[in-house]
């Protein structure tokens, strides 16, 4: 995902309902998130949806191998000739 452009990316949430097109339209060309400021605050983020479905199977691929580091690390991994014996049976039938 592209990081967000400080000084660009950041807007007012009252500028942006304002322009909510014109935003939508930018963040779809450039793949940058906007980040949206309440009372000079940050509030909210606007990401264009492949990034969001890209970033998500991120998380998800980090979680995975995550939890398959915490079970081999409780002895529960496959050796590697284990492994490809099981690839390699399955794929001759």
């Amino acid at each position: 995902m592209r990081r967000a452009r400080l000084d660009e990316d950041v807007t007012p949430l009252s500028q942006f309902r304002a322009n909510v097109s014109t935003f939508v339209r930018r963040i779809r060309k450039t793949k940058r998130p906007v980040v949206l400021t309440q009372r000079g605050h940050s509030a909210a983020v606007i990401l264009d949806v492949s990034e969001y479905e890209q970033l998500l199977e991120e998380v998800e691929t980090l979680r995975d191998i995550h939890l398959a580091e915490k079970q081999v690390a409780r002895g529960k991994g496959v050796s590697h000739l284990r492994a490809r014996t099981r690839v390699s049976a399955v794929l001759r039938r």
